[in-house]
């Protein structure tokens, strides 16, 4: 039956290509990906960023959240702003319409052409019976098309995910980071041992996610991790969030102790 699904939505695509079609919309176009009034509605990460988590930022600086709280991995990347059109997209191509794993990949990796060369790439991974629930892995879909892109080769089940998880949705980054305790493991640490490791998914909110493989992988003796995704949550708005206030209190506390050692 694998095979059966493999081959009807390899038709499917093959027989409804996407190219005729606004992404988003679904209008008649006949160039481009998105009809010119959807265009208008997705926000490219183009401008200033945080260097590390790379979101969306009033000022090319480092957001008070990377300041107060150093993410595991090096450097992250993403070339959509998760918000209107670009969150239409993203939800989009996590239910059902896998076809737009190849833009979102060609995107991802022009994002990557000034980051540090890398020796593999792995996925955020999901339970058999999520991804059964699914149809499909999404950043497996990423991870596999943006190795073709960039050259690099990717693990499979790199890192398992051994529980599932209730819904992130509404949690703080802390509670977040509480609920995925101990649901990553990395079930190939000889293949990336000594290596640059990349990270890949479809969505960076909290970065908590990322957070927990990226403290597994190190701990299974990953040199560097990097982490590329579709689409970031603007800092802006992220900073709203009860957690980015806390955080902020972090970095002035911090800053206060380290004023007081230098005296």
């Amino acid at each position: 039956m694998g095979g059966l699904r493999k081959f009807l939505k390899a038709a499917g695509e093959m027989l409804f290509p996407e190219k005729f079609t606004c992404d988003i919309c679904g209008i008649e176009i006949f160039e481009g990906r998105l009809c010119k009034d959807c265009l208008k509605t997705v926000t490219f990460n183009d401008k200033a960023v945080c260097p590390v988590c790379g979101r969306k930022t009033v000022r090319p600086e480092i957001c008070l959240e990377c300041k107060a709280d150093l993410p595991k991995f090096k450097k992250a990347a993403s070339p959509i702003v998760y918000e209107n059109g670009g969150a239409e997209l993203v939800l989009k191509f996590k239910n059902g319409n896998g076809y737009l794993k190849e833009h979102f990949a060609s995107l991802m990796a022009s994002k990557l052409k000034d980051f540090s060369a890398f020796d593999c790439i792995v996925y955020v991974p999901m339970t058999k019976s999520a991804e059964k629930r699914r149809g499909y892995n999404q950043a497996r879909l990423l991870a596999e098309s943006l190795s073709d892109k960039i050259g690099v080769p990717w693990i499979k089940e790199a890192v398992i995910k051994t529980a599932d998880t209730p819904e992130q949705k509404t949690l703080t980054k802390k509670q977040r980071i509480a609920n995925l305790t101990g649901c990553f493991k990395v079930a190939k640490r000889n293949e990336v041992k000594d290596k640059t490791v990349l990270i890949v998914d479809d969505v960076l909110t909290t970065g908590a996610t990322c957070e927990a493989m990226a403290k597994k992988l190190l701990s299974a003796g990953a040199k560097q991790i990097y982490l590329a995704t579709v689409a970031s949550v603007e800092y802006k708005k992220f900073n709203r969030s009860k957690e980015a206030a806390r955080a902020k209190k972090r970095l002035l506390r911090r800053r206060k102790n380290e004023r007081a050692k230098k005296q």
